[in-house]
């Protein structure tokens, strides 16, 4: 069980305001439901898809604890646009240990990407950051994720406190299976302040702006060793201007 203090959480008629005052809020499930015009069970119908994530091959801390996918798409306004598989990359001063390096991972499953309230959580992300940055189109990459114990431990950010180079990131909650630690940790650029809390509820979901605040989520392991045990969330981005790459050609 966690053990560290419950998420701060902000009411949906609030969200706005709270990200531009701290740079990050937290919504329990119900309210992101809501945010993406749904009545909810969306996370929960997905939940089968993240035990058929491919092992992550890129992983240079020589781990075996982290699984994923990843998959790309433009928001503007109402419209929610799929965009052919291409290849997740980073500056290293954004990701010191993965950055620099193109990464190729596979695609969502269609019955994934082809259900409404996925459509539905993108356009209401992509309506929070045009709150945030004001209206334009959004490049969205969202990459679903199961950290596990395979190795006695597993690590949801192995490259430490970071941002990302984006303008919004959400972090949704799938499921805790049998885990312990896990504990999300959120700081301002601008000074020492910062929060944490650990997401314990299936649909929940925790917003930065990524211009304000770094992030980063404690290692986990398991409560029961005789038991497989994994944290599985799904990481949404959104970027003004074009998909982050080493090159500026954009599609």
């Amino acid at each position: 069980m966690p053990t560290s203090p419950p998420p701060p959480l902000t009411a949906l008629s609030d969200l706005d305001a709270q990200l531009a005052s701290s740079g990050f809020a937290v919504l329990d499930a119900a309210s992101l439901a809501r945010l993406g015009g749904s009545a909810g069970a969306g996370c929960a119908r997905w939940a089968p898809f993240w035990s058929d994530l491919p092992p992550d091959q890129y992983l240079r801390d020589g781990g075996r604890y982290r699984r994923r996918r990843h998959g790309c798409f433009v928001v503007d306004g109402e419209r929610v646009d799929a965009v052919p598989n291409r290849a997740h990359w980073q500056p290293v001063e954004y990701n010191a240990l993965h950055g620099g390096i193109e990464r190729w991972f596979e695609p969502l499953p269609p019955a994934l990407q082809d259900d409404p309230a996925w459509s539905g959580l993108l356009r209401g992300l992509g309506g929070v950051a045009s709150a945030l940055r004001g209206a334009q189109t959004w490049y969205v990459e969202a990459h679903p994720f199961r950290i596990d114990t395979t190795d006695g431990i597993g690590r949801p950010t192995p490259e430490g406190a970071h941002r990302d180079g984006v303008d919004l990131v959400a972090v949704v909650l799938i499921e805790r299976l049998n885990v312990k630690g896990g504990e999300t940790r959120v700081f301002d650029l601008r000074g020492p302040q910062g929060v944490r809390f650990t997401l314990a509820e299936p649909g929940s979901a925790l917003l930065l702006d990524d211009a304000r605040v770094i992030h980063e989520s404690t290692p986990i392991q398991p409560v029961d060793p005789a038991r497989a045990a994994h944290r599985d969330t799904l990481v949404v981005t959104l970027r003004a201007g074009g998909f982050q790459g080493p090159a500026t050609i954009q599609p």
